[in-house]
């Protein structure tokens, strides 16, 4: 991400704040697994989203209008021997020069300045309750200017909620965000159809799971979040996280799995034959979840509302799930009463972006958020027919069904970002056959 895009979203942050504000983001803590291992260190994304600065023990401040320097970095120093054992560090100089910091100083001396460049600002804009142990020390900061105030040393005298304001504007995607999720759906895309051609009868999900992975690694790219991959009765699971057991003929096998790629997350769900071909039952069932699928994507345009996608995926598989013979009834009626529920029982889609689930309101008072150029959302609907749901005939039972794309609302339309990802049932079963 070029260095001109983080000043910019500091910028345009901090004329949202005014002066006589200032702004704190911690970075995330290192979390350890078990004993003195720790695991993965993941930047948070609110101070990656301003800073680009992938170091833990590290504070960004942002002062507008202060002469001597606007944007702050706190981070660790230059140590060669901690270097030698956990790597490269920055330091205040490489704050500076890397990072584009206006100044820059050690973690260790944050308790002796911070407290000063609060003073006599109005509002601290702060998201409070993510990381409640630095929440003390902030609010520390404050009180200790509260007992000073009859030397002069005046307060803030108000805490505003950051991520109120900071995580609107992550709902719009800059042209150079866009372009890291592509390249994200991109990859993602290239592991589901490496997944598609491995897979054959007799092979185990997590050796399924271990092919997505390794074209995600392949390119820099890490799991966006622990892959789901269920075969047979498994698929009807729909946070299904074992991936242990062994995929046979005749089933499907539901993938859930996208890959982040420098911090943007991408999100693709296929599901496909074991065998490589479809049986008529499970193809009537795909053919009603892609239909779904393909009108919620059409739904999403400029104007529109957020719950229309949803809407329209939802008329679409409760007017399938009557032909199939598994709802009787009116469609309307059905619709009103929520029978669909029975077999599609999640929303059809979530923002992305830094986050899988990403930040955003989905309502703006009461009503659904109208979606606008630079939103990016997933569009997931499914059916799901597990063998314990009454009723269903021995021919349709353990099909479960999600297709899910990535898409970007753009002037004209939408941007489907994972179309690379085969998922019209005749792609995928000439896909399969010549693996």
């Amino acid at each position: 991400m070029p260095r001109d895009e983080f000043a910019r979203r500091r910028r345009h942050l901090m004329r949202q704040m005014g002066r006589d504000s200032i702004a704190i983001l911690p970075a995330a803590p290192v979390h350890h697994r078990n004993s003195d291992v720790e695991y993965p260190y993941r930047q948070d994304s609110d101070f990656h989203y301003l800073t680009g600065f992938s170091e833990p023990e590290a504070v960004a401040v942002l002062v507008p209008g202060r002469p001597q320097a606007e944007y702050i970095l706190f981070v660790r120093e230059r140590n060669p021997e901690r270097e030698t054992w956990d790597g490269r560090r920055a330091g205040p100089s490489g704050a500076k020069r890397d990072f584009g910091a206006d100044d820059a100083f050690p973690v260790a001396d944050m308790d002796e300045i911070l407290p000063g460049l609060l003073e006599n600002r109005e509002r601290v804009y702060y998201t409070m309750g993510v990381y409640p142990d630095f929440d003390q020390r902030v609010v520390g900061w404050v009180n200790g200017l509260r007992t000073q105030a009859r030397n002069g040393r005046h307060p803030p005298q108000e805490f505003v909620a950051l991520d109120h304001v900071l995580h609107d504007m992550r709902l719009y995607k800059s042209r150079a965000e866009v372009e890291q999720m592509r390249t994200a759906a991109q990859i993602a895309a290239r592991a589901h159809v490496r997944a598609m051609r491995f897979c054959r009868p007799g092979a185990s999900e997590y050796q399924v799971m271990a092919e997505l992975v390794h074209e995600f690694r392949r390119h820099n790219a890490d799991t966006s979040y622990p892959p789901i991959v269920g075969g047979g009765a498994n698929s009807c699971i729909l946070h299904y996280r074992e991936n242990d057991q062994e995929l046979k003929s005749g089933d499907l096998l539901l993938i859930d799995a996208g890959c982040e790629y420098e911090c943007y997350a991408s999100d693709i769900t296929r599901t496909f034959p074991v065998n490589g071909r479809f049986t008529p039952e499970q193809r009537a069932v795909y053919e009603v979840v892609l239909e779904a699928n393909r009108a919620a994507i059409a739904k999403v345009r400029p104007g529109n509302h957020w719950n229309d996608p949803h809407e329209a995926a939802v008329r679409v598989i409760t007017q399938g799930l009557v032909k199939l013979g598994l709802l009787k009834g009116r469609v309307p009626a059905l619709i009103k009463s929520e029978a669909y529920r029975r077999y599609f029982m999640h929303r059809t889609g979530h923002w992305l972006g830094l986050d899988v689930h990403d930040v955003g309101d989905y309502k703006v008072g009461d009503q659904w958020r109208v979606l606008e150029p630079g939103m990016a959302l997933t569009i997931e609907p499914g059916i799901y027919l597990p063998a314990s749901q009454r009723g269903l005939p021995k021919r349709m039972r353990n099909i479960g069904i999600r297709i899910e794309d990535d898409v970007v609302v753009t002037k004209t339309g939408a941007e489907v970002l994972t179309a690379r990802a085969p998922k019209d049932p005749d792609q995928i079963e000439a896909l399969m056959a010549r693996a």
